[in-house]
């Protein structure tokens, strides 16, 4: 390719990224989508093992093999609409929290078959997106009160972090006390809590894929003690989507039942709040918000990541929606959609690399330290909720607690969203109670009544 063609075909990149009106660099943008993948690249690991049936789900869980190339595929399809329709330095994959509650909640607590919970995720993802392209979503945003979507956060945050504690066999099940110390004599323990230790440490000294390079340093140390088997090989061809692609739109039908409709508002819930966070802090500290504080094409941002969940719920996994990982690209001067094309390159690189996350997602305690981690980064909201007013810290706490100790996001949800409008009434400030939050009210009455049945 000849020198004027590299240059010309630069030239329209630019253009139509807006490389140059950002104050970046093609260079920069690949740069910043390389640290972006490996910041969130854990999730090929750590996906499988949450959803695969070689983990806690057994054979209730999905194909192991057919999970990673999902949340490849899922991650590549998602990050490029972000990247090359909504033009944001913003990467997408299946959400920590929504996946645990995919699998824990919604397959082993409520018993049903991850087919339809795929059907249940399609059906988020394609309200999501009708949300997302009218005024409707302003509506929504302003009809749940922030002090709710903070403790929404933090609650999935414990919830994560109380998986991950389980997995390591740090905390383990007592018929005494429910739960209690697990032992530290035990080999896969010992590996757990040296991920973790590795994994902070890297975290504070601030490296970007700080929980990768936990989870490999984790590795590594398992494979020496025999904790971890070497894998048979390195590289394969990417094959499973045979067994869960098209599963959602097959069993589409079987999702119409009342305890869908829990499932579907809970992972609509979280996700597109989780979403609009996400993106506004992305582009905040990308300088990318207007002088008013409001997000740019903010329809098509919030679209992309819709598309992003219904896709990859086709595909087959759980809801797959934008990664705070990203501010790590922007922290290295990514601006543009071309810095989520880039990741989504690497995505697409590592979709030939199953043998060796493989070995990572059979050992729980490799994958642990991870999701311990990542809880306490999705817990960090708990220190904007204002504790001082009791209208609002009771719901919010009851939304937190309720999430590990009941083993469930959907049961925490709506314990919080049943407390907050009672105590708002109590408060005499009924008033400040969007109808809306009455409707989930009702809702999530009509839920537990269900439970005790």
């Amino acid at each position: 390719m000849s020198t004027d063609v590299l240059s010309r075909t630069k030239g329209r990149v630019d253009a139509y990224f807006g490389i140059s009106q950002h104050g970046s660099t093609v260079k920069r943008e690949l740069m910043a989508g390389t640290i972006t993948f490996l910041a969130m690249s854990y999730v090929l690991a750590v996906n499988p093992a949450i959803l695969g049936d070689h983990g806690v789900l057994g054979d209730k869980g999905m194909p192991t093999q057919a999970v990673f190339t999902a949340t490849a595929v899922a991650a590549v399809v998602g990050t490029l609409v972000m990247g090359i329709w909504a033009k944001y330095p913003v990467a997408l994959a299946p959400g920590m929290g929504l996946n645990a509650f995919f699998a824990y909640t919604v397959i082993l607590n409520m018993g049903i078959p991850w087919q339809e919970a795929l059907s249940g995720t399609l059906l988020s993802g394609i309200i999501f997106f009708v949300l997302a392209v009218t005024k409707v979503r302003e509506k929504i945003i302003d009809a749940i009160p922030l002090q709710m979507k903070l403790a929404v956060g933090a609650g999935i945050g414990m919830f994560v972090a109380f998986l991950g504690l389980k997995n390591a066999g740090i905390v383990v099940a007592s018929d005494a006390t429910f739960v209690h110390l697990g032992d530290f004599h035990k080999g896969t323990t010992l590996l757990a809590l040296f991920g973790l230790l590795v994994t902070v440490i890297f975290l504070v000294l601030g490296w970007h894929g700080a929980v990768l390079y936990g989870i490999l340093g984790t590795t590594v140390l398992g494979i020496a003690t025999g904790l971890v088997n070497l894998p048979n090989s390195v590289a394969a061809l990417p094959h499973g989507l045979d067994q869960t692609f098209g599963q959602a739109v097959i069993h589409l039908p079987d999702a119409f039942t009342g305890q869908m409709v829990i499932v579907v508002l809970t992972m609509l819930f979280v996700d597109f709040f989780d979403a609009s966070g996400t993106l506004i802090g992305v582009a905040n500290q990308a300088g990318l918000l207007t002088k008013e504080g409001k997000l740019e094409r903010a329809g098509q941002a919030l679209a992309a990541d819709s598309v992003g969940t219904a896709a990859g719920a086709i595909i087959g996994t759980s809801t797959t929606t934008a990664y705070v990982e990203s501010t790590a690209g922007v922290s290295a001067g990514g601006r543009t959609g071309l810095t989520a094309v880039s990741t989504a390159c690497w995505f697409l690189a590592a979709m030939f690399f199953f043998p060796l996350f493989a070995v990572v997602a059979d050992v729980p305690s490799v994958t642990a330290p991870a999701l311990i981690v990542v809880g306490v980064l999705m817990s960090r909201s708990l220190g904007d909720i204002d504790w001082s007013r009791l209208e609002y810290a009771v719901p919010a706490f009851i939304t937190v607690i309720m999430m590990p100790l009941t083993y469930s996001i959907a049961n925490g949800i709506a314990m919080g969203l049943l407390f907050y409008p009672v105590v708002m009434v109590a408060k005499k400030r009924a008033r400040e109670v969007h109808p809306v939050m009455w409707v989930l009210m009702a809702v999530f009455l009509s839920y537990f009544w269900f439970l005790a049945e």
